[in-house]
Protein backbone atom coordinates (compact mmCIF):
# COMPACT_ATOMS: atom_id res chain seq x y z
CA UNK A 1 0.00 0.00 0.00
CA UNK A 2 1.50 3.43 -1.42
CA UNK A 3 1.68 5.80 2.01
CA UNK A 4 2.78 8.69 1.00
CA UNK A 5 3.20 10.26 -2.89
CA UNK A 6 3.38 13.93 -4.60
CA UNK A 7 1.13 13.07 -7.70
CA UNK A 8 -0.65 10.58 -9.37
CA UNK A 9 -0.07 10.32 -13.47
CA UNK A 10 -3.13 8.74 -15.80
CA UNK A 11 -1.38 7.36 -18.39
CA UNK A 12 -2.27 4.88 -21.46
CA UNK A 13 -2.49 1.26 -19.97
CA UNK A 14 -0.31 -1.40 -22.16
CA UNK A 15 -1.90 -4.54 -23.23
CA UNK A 16 0.32 -6.48 -20.57
CA UNK A 17 -0.83 -4.24 -17.49
CA UNK A 18 -4.17 -4.77 -18.68
CA UNK A 19 -4.32 -8.87 -18.62
CA UNK A 20 -2.24 -8.00 -15.25
CA UNK A 21 -5.37 -6.38 -13.68
CA UNK A 22 -7.43 -9.28 -14.91
CA UNK A 23 -8.73 -12.46 -12.75
CA UNK A 24 -9.74 -14.16 -15.85
CA UNK A 25 -11.19 -13.98 -19.24
CA UNK A 26 -15.16 -12.82 -19.88
CA UNK A 27 -16.17 -14.69 -22.98
CA UNK A 28 -20.42 -15.11 -22.16
CA UNK A 29 -22.64 -12.11 -22.73
CA UNK A 30 -24.70 -13.96 -19.24
CA UNK A 31 -24.79 -11.94 -15.91
CA UNK A 32 -27.04 -14.59 -13.78
CA UNK A 33 -29.41 -17.49 -14.40
CA UNK A 34 -32.50 -16.41 -14.76
CA UNK A 35 -33.76 -19.84 -12.53
CA UNK A 36 -31.00 -19.87 -10.05
CA UNK A 37 -30.38 -15.87 -9.71
CA UNK A 38 -26.66 -17.30 -9.21
CA UNK A 39 -23.77 -16.03 -11.28
CA UNK A 40 -23.12 -17.54 -15.26
CA UNK A 41 -19.72 -19.10 -15.87
CA UNK A 42 -17.70 -17.16 -17.90
CA UNK A 43 -20.20 -14.62 -17.59
CA UNK A 44 -20.26 -10.85 -16.51
CA UNK A 45 -20.95 -12.22 -12.77
CA UNK A 46 -18.74 -15.23 -12.51
CA UNK A 47 -17.39 -16.03 -9.26
CA UNK A 48 -14.39 -17.43 -10.13
CA UNK A 49 -13.34 -14.85 -12.20
CA UNK A 50 -14.39 -11.66 -10.05
CA UNK A 51 -14.59 -14.08 -6.04
CA UNK A 52 -17.77 -15.27 -4.32
CA UNK A 53 -21.12 -13.61 -3.85
CA UNK A 54 -21.38 -14.59 -0.08
CA UNK A 55 -18.21 -14.13 2.41
CA UNK A 56 -15.65 -17.43 2.24
CA UNK A 57 -18.48 -19.42 0.26
CA UNK A 58 -17.35 -21.05 -2.66
CA UNK A 59 -19.95 -21.19 -5.69
CA UNK A 60 -20.98 -24.81 -5.51
CA UNK A 61 -20.77 -24.82 -1.52
CA UNK A 62 -18.29 -27.65 -1.22
CA UNK A 63 -16.10 -24.86 1.03
CA UNK A 64 -17.50 -22.61 3.97
CA UNK A 65 -16.56 -20.56 6.45
CA UNK A 66 -13.31 -18.23 7.19
CA UNK A 67 -10.73 -21.50 7.94
CA UNK A 68 -11.32 -22.36 4.62
CA UNK A 69 -9.71 -18.72 3.47
CA UNK A 70 -7.66 -18.64 0.65
CA UNK A 71 -8.50 -21.75 -0.70
CA UNK A 72 -9.45 -22.40 -4.39
CA UNK A 73 -11.97 -24.84 -4.94
CA UNK A 74 -11.23 -27.88 -7.00
CA UNK A 75 -14.57 -28.44 -8.01
CA UNK A 76 -15.94 -24.94 -8.99
CA UNK A 77 -12.57 -23.03 -9.08
CA UNK A 78 -13.45 -20.01 -6.84
CA UNK A 79 -11.26 -18.82 -4.19
CA UNK A 80 -13.30 -18.60 -0.66
CA UNK A 81 -12.60 -15.17 0.46
CA UNK A 82 -14.12 -11.73 1.64
CA UNK A 83 -17.08 -11.12 -0.68
CA UNK A 84 -15.74 -7.54 -1.36
CA UNK A 85 -12.97 -8.59 -3.97
CA UNK A 86 -15.56 -8.04 -6.44
CA UNK A 87 -15.68 -4.33 -6.02
CA UNK A 88 -11.65 -4.83 -6.89
CA UNK A 89 -11.17 -8.17 -9.05
CA UNK A 90 -11.53 -7.21 -12.92
CA UNK A 91 -11.40 -9.61 -15.46
CA UNK A 92 -10.95 -8.44 -19.47
CA UNK A 93 -12.73 -9.33 -23.23
CA UNK A 94 -10.00 -10.33 -26.02
CA UNK A 95 -11.40 -8.61 -28.78
CA UNK A 96 -10.90 -10.72 -31.95
CA UNK A 97 -10.49 -7.64 -33.80
CA UNK A 98 -8.72 -4.51 -32.35
CA UNK A 99 -10.28 -1.33 -31.70
CA UNK A 100 -9.51 2.28 -31.57
CA UNK A 101 -9.47 4.22 -28.07
CA UNK A 102 -12.70 6.47 -29.02
CA UNK A 103 -10.95 9.07 -26.42
CA UNK A 104 -7.86 9.54 -28.91
CA UNK A 105 -9.50 9.09 -32.01
CA UNK A 106 -12.87 11.43 -31.56
CA UNK A 107 -12.91 14.80 -29.97
CA UNK A 108 -11.60 18.32 -30.85
CA UNK A 109 -8.34 18.46 -30.84
CA UNK A 110 -8.18 14.88 -32.08
CA UNK A 111 -5.47 13.47 -30.53
CA UNK A 112 -4.95 9.77 -33.38
CA UNK A 113 -5.48 12.98 -36.29
CA UNK A 114 -2.47 14.62 -34.72
CA UNK A 115 -0.31 11.64 -33.74
CA UNK A 116 -0.33 10.86 -37.44
CA UNK A 117 -1.08 13.86 -39.35
CA UNK A 118 -4.19 12.68 -40.88
CA UNK A 119 -7.32 14.89 -41.02
CA UNK A 120 -9.81 13.94 -38.42
CA UNK A 121 -12.72 13.37 -40.99
CA UNK A 122 -10.30 10.96 -43.31
CA UNK A 123 -9.11 9.13 -40.08
CA UNK A 124 -12.77 8.32 -38.89
CA UNK A 125 -14.44 7.21 -42.32
CA UNK A 126 -10.51 4.71 -41.98
CA UNK A 127 -11.57 3.82 -38.60
CA UNK A 128 -15.30 3.01 -39.51
CA UNK A 129 -14.19 0.60 -42.44
CA UNK A 130 -15.38 3.34 -45.24
CA UNK A 131 -11.56 4.27 -46.40
CA UNK A 132 -8.72 2.60 -47.18
CA UNK A 133 -5.22 4.16 -45.70
CA UNK A 134 -1.59 3.44 -47.41
CA UNK A 135 0.14 1.69 -44.50
CA UNK A 136 3.74 1.13 -46.43
CA UNK A 137 4.90 1.98 -49.85
CA UNK A 138 7.62 0.67 -52.16
CA UNK A 139 9.22 3.54 -53.42
CA UNK A 140 11.38 1.70 -56.30
CA UNK A 141 7.79 0.52 -57.82
CA UNK A 142 6.33 3.40 -57.28
CA UNK A 143 8.60 5.34 -60.04
CA UNK A 144 7.78 2.80 -62.40
CA UNK A 145 3.74 3.00 -61.88
CA UNK A 146 4.18 6.65 -63.85
CA UNK A 147 5.78 4.59 -66.42
CA UNK A 148 3.10 1.92 -66.90
CA UNK A 149 0.40 4.18 -66.46
CA UNK A 150 1.56 5.72 -69.83
CA UNK A 151 1.90 2.14 -71.65
CA UNK A 152 -1.20 0.98 -70.02
CA UNK A 153 -2.94 4.28 -71.87
CA UNK A 154 -1.00 3.86 -75.00
CA UNK A 155 -2.35 0.50 -75.35
CA UNK A 156 -5.92 1.27 -74.47
CA UNK A 157 -5.88 4.37 -76.54
CA UNK A 158 -4.65 1.88 -79.09
CA UNK A 159 -7.74 -0.43 -78.53
CA UNK A 160 -10.33 2.12 -78.74
CA UNK A 161 -8.87 3.55 -82.56
CA UNK A 162 -9.05 -0.38 -83.34
CA UNK A 163 -12.27 -0.66 -82.09
CA UNK A 164 -13.46 2.52 -84.05
CA UNK A 165 -11.79 1.77 -87.46
CA UNK A 166 -12.91 -2.11 -87.27
CA UNK A 167 -17.00 -0.66 -86.55
CA UNK A 168 -15.96 2.15 -89.46
CA UNK A 169 -14.84 -0.84 -91.84
CA UNK A 170 -18.28 -2.95 -91.02
CA UNK A 171 -20.19 0.34 -91.51
CA UNK A 172 -18.84 1.09 -94.95
CA UNK A 173 -19.43 -2.65 -96.28
CA UNK A 174 -23.20 -2.58 -95.18
CA UNK A 175 -23.49 0.63 -97.01
CA UNK A 176 -21.64 -0.54 -99.95
CA UNK A 177 -23.91 -3.56 -99.97
CA UNK A 178 -27.20 -1.15 -100.18
CA UNK A 179 -25.70 0.55 -102.46
CA UNK A 180 -25.08 -2.12 -104.72
CA UNK A 181 -28.63 -3.52 -103.94
CA UNK A 182 -29.91 0.00 -104.91
CA UNK A 183 -28.09 0.04 -108.40
CA UNK A 184 -29.42 -3.54 -109.58
CA UNK A 185 -32.95 -2.49 -108.29
CA UNK A 186 -33.00 0.66 -109.73
CA UNK A 187 -33.22 1.63 -113.40
CA UNK A 188 -34.11 5.46 -113.81
CA UNK A 189 -30.88 6.80 -113.40
CA UNK A 190 -32.44 10.31 -111.85
CA UNK A 191 -34.04 7.95 -109.55
CA UNK A 192 -30.85 5.95 -108.66
CA UNK A 193 -28.45 9.22 -107.78
CA UNK A 194 -31.20 10.73 -105.35
CA UNK A 195 -31.13 6.93 -103.71
CA UNK A 196 -27.42 6.52 -103.74
CA UNK A 197 -27.37 10.21 -102.05
CA UNK A 198 -30.00 9.44 -99.34
CA UNK A 199 -27.58 6.35 -98.80
CA UNK A 200 -24.23 7.98 -98.61
CA UNK A 201 -25.54 10.82 -96.82
CA UNK A 202 -27.17 8.11 -93.83
CA UNK A 203 -23.94 6.81 -93.92
CA UNK A 204 -22.04 9.86 -93.15
CA UNK A 205 -24.44 10.55 -90.14
CA UNK A 206 -23.67 7.33 -88.43
CA UNK A 207 -19.80 7.21 -89.58
CA UNK A 208 -20.10 11.00 -87.56
CA UNK A 209 -21.85 9.60 -84.59
CA UNK A 210 -19.13 6.17 -84.20
CA UNK A 211 -16.41 9.41 -84.57
CA UNK A 212 -17.96 11.23 -81.55
CA UNK A 213 -18.84 8.06 -79.41
CA UNK A 214 -14.99 7.41 -79.70
CA UNK A 215 -13.86 11.23 -78.78
CA UNK A 216 -16.01 10.91 -75.55
CA UNK A 217 -14.53 7.37 -74.91
CA UNK A 218 -11.38 8.85 -75.31
CA UNK A 219 -12.28 11.99 -73.67
CA UNK A 220 -12.94 9.58 -70.71
CA UNK A 221 -9.78 7.61 -70.71
CA UNK A 222 -7.61 10.54 -70.88
CA UNK A 223 -9.33 11.76 -67.91
CA UNK A 224 -9.66 8.39 -65.73
CA UNK A 225 -5.64 8.12 -66.77
CA UNK A 226 -5.07 11.66 -65.56
CA UNK A 227 -6.57 10.80 -62.40
CA UNK A 228 -5.17 7.88 -61.42
CA UNK A 229 -1.66 9.40 -62.40
CA UNK A 230 -2.42 12.12 -60.00
CA UNK A 231 -3.56 9.69 -57.56
CA UNK A 232 -0.71 7.09 -57.72
CA UNK A 233 1.90 10.81 -56.95
CA UNK A 234 -0.36 11.64 -54.33
CA UNK A 235 -0.04 8.12 -52.60
CA UNK A 236 2.59 7.96 -49.30
CA UNK A 237 2.22 6.22 -45.94
CA UNK A 238 -1.11 7.83 -44.47
CA UNK A 239 -2.42 8.77 -47.91
CA UNK A 240 -6.38 7.55 -47.50
CA UNK A 241 -8.30 6.28 -50.54
CA UNK A 242 -11.93 5.47 -51.46
CA UNK A 243 -12.97 2.27 -51.87
CA UNK A 244 -13.49 3.14 -55.88
CA UNK A 245 -9.94 4.25 -55.78
CA UNK A 246 -7.96 1.60 -54.60
CA UNK A 247 -10.26 -1.30 -56.74
CA UNK A 248 -9.33 0.72 -59.82
CA UNK A 249 -5.48 0.42 -59.08
CA UNK A 250 -5.60 -3.16 -57.93
CA UNK A 251 -7.36 -4.03 -61.05
CA UNK A 252 -4.63 -2.22 -62.98
CA UNK A 253 -2.33 -4.61 -61.16
CA UNK A 254 -0.46 -1.95 -58.99
CA UNK A 255 1.08 -3.35 -55.75
CA UNK A 256 3.82 -1.02 -54.72
CA UNK A 257 1.60 0.05 -51.27
CA UNK A 258 -0.33 -1.63 -49.26
CA UNK A 259 -3.45 -0.01 -47.93
CA UNK A 260 -6.14 -1.26 -45.30
CA UNK A 261 -8.93 0.17 -43.07
CA UNK A 262 -9.85 -0.03 -39.37
CA UNK A 263 -7.89 -0.37 -36.32
CA UNK A 264 -5.79 -2.69 -37.77
CA UNK A 265 -4.36 0.29 -40.27
CA UNK A 266 -4.32 2.56 -37.79
CA UNK A 267 -2.03 0.10 -35.68
CA UNK A 268 0.32 -0.27 -38.29
CA UNK A 269 1.03 3.58 -38.62
CA UNK A 270 1.37 4.16 -35.22
CA UNK A 271 4.22 0.64 -35.10
CA UNK A 272 5.96 2.78 -38.01
CA UNK A 273 6.07 6.20 -36.00
CA UNK A 274 9.98 7.03 -34.84
CA UNK A 275 8.82 9.33 -31.65
CA UNK A 276 12.73 10.94 -31.80
CA UNK A 277 12.48 11.61 -35.50
CA UNK A 278 9.16 12.98 -36.02
CA UNK A 279 9.93 15.35 -33.05
CA UNK A 280 13.26 16.30 -34.69
CA UNK A 281 11.28 17.35 -38.32
CA UNK A 282 8.30 19.15 -36.03
CA UNK A 283 11.25 21.47 -34.96
CA UNK A 284 12.58 21.94 -38.50
CA UNK A 285 9.39 22.85 -39.40
CA UNK A 286 8.58 24.94 -36.54
CA UNK A 287 11.97 27.10 -37.19
CA UNK A 288 11.61 27.09 -40.98
CA UNK A 289 7.41 27.94 -41.89
CA UNK A 290 5.98 30.84 -42.30
CA UNK A 291 2.95 29.64 -41.93
CA UNK A 292 1.41 30.62 -38.84
CA UNK A 293 -1.38 27.68 -39.26
CA UNK A 294 1.07 25.07 -40.10
CA UNK A 295 3.58 25.96 -37.02
CA UNK A 296 0.32 26.11 -34.77
CA UNK A 297 -0.09 22.46 -35.53
CA UNK A 298 3.36 21.50 -35.51
CA UNK A 299 3.92 23.18 -32.05
CA UNK A 300 0.46 21.27 -30.94
CA UNK A 301 1.76 17.75 -32.45
CA UNK A 302 5.15 17.89 -30.78
CA UNK A 303 3.67 18.78 -27.51
CA UNK A 304 1.87 15.47 -27.88
CA UNK A 305 4.74 13.26 -29.29
CA UNK A 306 7.20 14.91 -26.62
CA UNK A 307 4.38 14.00 -24.08
CA UNK A 308 4.10 10.11 -24.76
CA UNK A 309 7.97 10.17 -25.38
CA UNK A 310 8.58 11.40 -21.94
CA UNK A 311 6.07 9.08 -20.33
CA UNK A 312 7.36 6.30 -22.08
CA UNK A 313 3.94 5.59 -23.66
CA UNK A 314 3.80 3.39 -27.10
CA UNK A 315 1.92 5.24 -29.24
CA UNK A 316 0.56 1.52 -30.43
CA UNK A 317 -1.19 1.03 -27.14
CA UNK A 318 -3.86 3.71 -28.41
CA UNK A 319 -5.12 0.62 -30.48
CA UNK A 320 -7.09 -1.60 -28.29
CA UNK A 321 -7.10 -5.77 -28.28
CA UNK A 322 -7.98 -6.38 -24.66
CA UNK A 323 -10.74 -4.36 -23.22
CA UNK A 324 -10.85 -4.17 -19.17
CA UNK A 325 -14.10 -5.61 -17.85
CA UNK A 326 -15.07 -3.12 -14.11
CA UNK A 327 -15.72 -5.59 -10.98
CA UNK A 328 -19.21 -6.75 -11.09
CA UNK A 329 -19.88 -4.65 -7.69
CA UNK A 330 -19.38 -1.75 -9.37
CA UNK A 331 -22.35 -2.42 -11.93
CA UNK A 332 -24.36 -3.97 -9.87
CA UNK A 333 -27.98 -6.14 -10.70
CA UNK A 334 -30.52 -5.47 -8.48
CA UNK A 335 -33.49 -6.97 -7.45
CA UNK A 336 -37.05 -5.34 -7.05
CA UNK A 337 -40.10 -5.93 -5.61
CA UNK A 338 -42.02 -8.21 -7.91
CA UNK A 339 -39.41 -10.85 -9.55
CA UNK A 340 -37.90 -8.16 -11.95
CA UNK A 341 -34.26 -6.44 -11.61
CA UNK A 342 -32.30 -3.21 -12.32
CA UNK A 343 -29.40 -3.89 -13.71
CA UNK A 344 -26.30 -1.31 -14.37
CA UNK A 345 -26.23 0.29 -17.83
CA UNK A 346 -22.50 -0.93 -18.15
CA UNK A 347 -23.96 -4.38 -17.94
CA UNK A 348 -25.47 -4.02 -21.13
CA UNK A 349 -23.33 -1.93 -23.09
CA UNK A 350 -20.61 -5.03 -22.36
CA UNK A 351 -23.21 -7.56 -23.46
CA UNK A 352 -22.93 -5.76 -26.92
CA UNK A 353 -19.19 -6.13 -26.95
CA UNK A 354 -19.28 -9.52 -26.10
CA UNK A 355 -22.07 -10.49 -28.13
CA UNK A 356 -20.87 -9.10 -31.45
CA UNK A 357 -16.78 -10.10 -30.25
CA UNK A 358 -18.23 -14.05 -30.63
CA UNK A 359 -20.00 -13.23 -33.46
CA UNK A 360 -16.91 -11.94 -35.26
CA UNK A 361 -14.93 -15.40 -34.08
CA UNK A 362 -17.87 -17.30 -35.41
CA UNK A 363 -18.12 -15.57 -38.86
CA UNK A 364 -14.30 -15.29 -39.33
CA UNK A 365 -13.97 -19.27 -38.47
CA UNK A 366 -16.85 -19.87 -41.30
CA UNK A 367 -14.84 -18.12 -43.74
CA UNK A 368 -17.29 -15.08 -44.38
CA UNK A 369 -16.93 -12.89 -47.29
CA UNK A 370 -14.80 -9.79 -46.50
CA UNK A 371 -17.87 -7.39 -46.91
CA UNK A 372 -19.78 -9.34 -44.23
CA UNK A 373 -16.65 -9.34 -42.13
CA UNK A 374 -16.08 -5.45 -42.28
CA UNK A 375 -19.62 -4.55 -41.50
CA UNK A 376 -18.88 -7.12 -38.10
CA UNK A 377 -15.89 -5.19 -37.25
CA UNK A 378 -17.25 -1.62 -37.54
CA UNK A 379 -20.24 -2.77 -35.01
CA UNK A 380 -17.76 -3.98 -32.77
CA UNK A 381 -15.54 -0.39 -33.04
CA UNK A 382 -19.01 1.05 -32.56
CA UNK A 383 -19.73 -0.91 -29.13
CA UNK A 384 -16.92 -0.65 -27.64
CA UNK A 385 -17.07 3.47 -28.77
CA UNK A 386 -20.30 3.12 -26.71
CA UNK A 387 -19.14 1.15 -23.65
CA UNK A 388 -15.79 3.65 -23.35
CA UNK A 389 -17.94 7.55 -23.96
CA UNK A 390 -21.70 6.95 -25.07
CA UNK A 391 -21.97 10.51 -25.13
CA UNK A 392 -18.91 12.12 -27.04
CA UNK A 393 -18.67 9.36 -29.88
CA UNK A 394 -18.88 9.65 -34.04
CA UNK A 395 -23.02 9.34 -34.73
CA UNK A 396 -26.02 9.51 -32.31
CA UNK A 397 -25.86 7.81 -28.72
CA UNK A 398 -26.31 3.95 -28.24
CA UNK A 399 -30.16 3.83 -26.79
CA UNK A 400 -31.65 1.85 -24.34
CA UNK A 401 -35.31 0.52 -24.18
CA UNK A 402 -36.31 3.97 -22.97
CA UNK A 403 -35.29 5.79 -25.79
CA UNK A 404 -32.37 7.11 -23.31
CA UNK A 405 -28.55 7.43 -24.04
CA UNK A 406 -26.66 4.35 -21.68
CA UNK A 407 -24.63 5.73 -19.32
CA UNK A 408 -21.25 5.15 -20.40
CA UNK A 409 -17.64 4.54 -18.62
CA UNK A 410 -16.64 8.03 -19.36
CA UNK A 411 -20.03 9.43 -18.27
CA UNK A 412 -19.74 8.04 -14.96
CA UNK A 413 -16.67 10.18 -14.39
CA UNK A 414 -17.32 13.27 -15.98
CA UNK A 415 -19.42 15.90 -14.45
CA UNK A 416 -21.06 17.24 -11.30
CA UNK A 417 -22.39 13.52 -10.58
CA UNK A 418 -19.49 11.95 -12.06
CA UNK A 419 -16.96 9.95 -9.40
CA UNK A 420 -14.50 12.70 -9.12
CA UNK A 421 -16.51 15.85 -8.46
CA UNK A 422 -19.51 13.61 -6.66
CA UNK A 423 -17.41 11.28 -4.27
CA UNK A 424 -13.72 11.68 -4.54
CA UNK A 425 -13.81 15.62 -4.28
CA UNK A 426 -17.52 16.10 -2.70
CA UNK A 427 -17.12 13.96 0.60
CA UNK A 428 -19.28 15.07 3.62
CA UNK A 429 -17.53 16.86 6.01
CA UNK A 430 -17.81 16.65 10.32
CA UNK A 431 -18.36 20.63 11.82
CA UNK A 432 -19.42 22.51 8.38
CA UNK A 433 -22.82 23.30 7.37
CA UNK A 434 -24.57 24.64 4.02
CA UNK A 435 -27.28 27.27 3.94
CA UNK A 436 -29.10 29.52 1.32
CA UNK A 437 -26.94 33.19 1.86
CA UNK A 438 -29.22 36.45 2.55
CA UNK A 439 -28.02 40.37 2.15
CA UNK A 440 -26.69 41.52 5.59
CA UNK A 441 -25.95 45.01 4.97
CA UNK A 442 -25.26 46.27 8.59
CA UNK A 443 -22.32 43.77 8.37
CA UNK A 444 -18.68 44.69 7.82
CA UNK A 445 -16.71 43.51 4.65
CA UNK A 446 -14.94 40.78 7.44
CA UNK A 447 -18.31 39.40 9.02
CA UNK A 448 -20.78 37.02 8.17
CA UNK A 449 -24.07 36.05 10.17
CA UNK A 450 -24.20 32.70 11.09
CA UNK A 451 -27.06 30.86 12.13
CA UNK A 452 -26.68 29.57 15.86
CA UNK A 453 -27.83 25.91 14.64
CA UNK A 454 -25.15 25.39 12.37
CA UNK A 455 -22.64 27.63 14.95
CA UNK A 456 -23.96 24.92 17.01
CA UNK A 457 -22.07 22.55 14.89
CA UNK A 458 -19.24 24.27 13.16
CA UNK A 459 -17.82 24.80 17.18
CA UNK A 460 -19.00 21.48 18.62
CA UNK A 461 -15.63 20.25 20.09
CA UNK A 462 -14.41 23.48 21.31
CA UNK A 463 -18.31 23.89 23.42
CA UNK A 464 -17.96 19.92 24.19
CA UNK A 465 -13.81 21.23 26.21
CA UNK A 466 -15.54 24.02 27.47
CA UNK A 467 -18.19 21.60 29.42
CA UNK A 468 -15.72 19.33 30.95
CA UNK A 469 -13.71 22.45 32.40
CA UNK A 470 -16.63 24.04 33.33
CA UNK A 471 -17.64 21.27 35.81
CA UNK A 472 -21.26 21.23 33.46
CA UNK A 473 -20.32 17.57 32.87
CA UNK A 474 -18.37 14.93 33.99
CA UNK A 475 -16.77 13.26 31.22
CA UNK A 476 -16.97 14.09 27.36
CA UNK A 477 -19.60 11.01 27.16
CA UNK A 478 -21.95 13.17 29.46
CA UNK A 479 -20.81 16.61 27.61
CA UNK A 480 -22.09 15.06 24.41
CA UNK A 481 -25.58 14.65 26.04
CA UNK A 482 -25.60 18.10 27.23
CA UNK A 483 -24.98 19.11 23.92
CA UNK A 484 -27.78 17.35 22.51
CA UNK A 485 -30.13 18.62 25.23
CA UNK A 486 -28.81 22.52 24.26
CA UNK A 487 -29.36 23.82 27.39
CA UNK A 488 -28.74 27.96 28.42
CA UNK A 489 -25.30 27.09 29.18
CA UNK A 490 -24.41 25.61 25.94
CA UNK A 491 -25.51 28.24 23.81
CA UNK A 492 -23.48 30.51 26.50
CA UNK A 493 -20.44 28.55 25.79
CA UNK A 494 -21.39 28.76 22.23
CA UNK A 495 -21.71 32.99 22.43
CA UNK A 496 -17.75 33.23 23.90
CA UNK A 497 -16.24 30.04 21.42
CA UNK A 498 -17.21 31.81 18.38
CA UNK A 499 -15.79 35.37 19.05
CA UNK A 500 -12.18 35.30 17.46
CA UNK A 501 -12.39 32.55 15.63
CA UNK A 502 -12.83 33.40 11.87
CA UNK A 503 -15.09 30.76 9.90
CA UNK A 504 -14.39 29.45 5.86
CA UNK A 505 -17.43 30.40 3.63
CA UNK A 506 -17.22 28.63 0.28
CA UNK A 507 -19.65 28.61 -2.82
CA UNK A 508 -19.48 26.22 -5.83
CA UNK A 509 -18.33 26.54 -8.30
CA UNK A 510 -14.77 27.45 -7.01
CA UNK A 511 -12.98 28.68 -9.48
CA UNK A 512 -9.92 30.74 -8.49
CA UNK A 513 -9.01 31.57 -4.46
CA UNK A 514 -11.84 34.43 -3.75
CA UNK A 515 -14.34 31.51 -4.00
CA UNK A 516 -13.13 30.63 0.00
CA UNK A 517 -12.88 33.49 2.38
CA UNK A 518 -13.16 33.63 6.12
CA UNK A 519 -14.95 35.44 7.97
CA UNK A 520 -15.87 36.07 11.53
CA UNK A 521 -19.20 35.02 12.90
CA UNK A 522 -21.90 37.02 14.44
CA UNK A 523 -24.70 34.71 15.90
CA UNK A 524 -27.96 35.44 14.63
CA UNK A 525 -31.52 33.61 14.33
CA UNK A 526 -33.04 31.50 11.80
CA UNK A 527 -31.46 29.31 9.21
CA UNK A 528 -30.42 31.50 6.48
CA UNK A 529 -26.47 32.39 6.18
CA UNK A 530 -26.09 36.62 5.95
CA UNK A 531 -23.43 38.20 3.74
CA UNK A 532 -22.18 41.50 3.63
CA UNK A 533 -23.78 42.27 -0.63
CA UNK A 534 -20.21 43.99 -1.70
CA UNK A 535 -18.78 40.68 -1.16
CA UNK A 536 -21.01 38.88 -3.72
CA UNK A 537 -18.67 39.53 -6.61
CA UNK A 538 -15.68 37.67 -5.66
CA UNK A 539 -17.83 34.71 -4.66
CA UNK A 540 -20.10 35.42 -8.03
CA UNK A 541 -22.86 35.15 -6.31
CA UNK A 542 -26.76 36.75 -6.26
CA UNK A 543 -29.73 36.65 -3.37
CA UNK A 544 -32.03 34.76 -5.61
CA UNK A 545 -31.40 31.11 -3.87
CA UNK A 546 -27.83 30.71 -3.71
CA UNK A 547 -26.03 28.54 -1.31
CA UNK A 548 -22.85 28.33 0.66
CA UNK A 549 -20.74 26.28 2.49
CA UNK A 550 -19.21 27.17 5.75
Amino acid sequence: MIKDFKAIRIVLASPDDMISWSHGEVTKAETINYRTFRPEVDGLMDEKIFGPSKDFECFCGKYKKVRYKGIVCDRCGVEVTHKRVRRERMGHIHLVSPVTHVWFSHGVPNKLALILDIPQKKLETVIYYARYVVTSVNSDEKAGAAEKLKELQQEQTAELEQEMQAKLTELAAEYEEKKEVARKSEKDESKLGVQLERIASEERKKQAHIKSAYGQKLENLNSKFKDLESLVEQIEVGFTLSEEENGDLFALGFTFYNADMGAPAVRSLLQGLDLDAEIKSLDEIIDNTKSELKKSRAVQRKKLLKGMKQSDTDPEWIVLDILPVLPPDLRPIIQLPGGRFATSDLNDLYRRVINRNNRLRRLIELGAPQIILRNERRMLQEAVDALLDNSHRPGSPTLNSRGLPYKSLSDMLRGKQGRFRQNLLGKRVDYSGRAVIVPGPYLKYNQCGLPKNIALELFKPFILRELVARGLAANPARARMVYEEKTPEVWDILEEVSKGRPVLLNRAPTLHKQGIVAFYPILIEGNAIQLHPLMCKGFNADFDGDQMAV
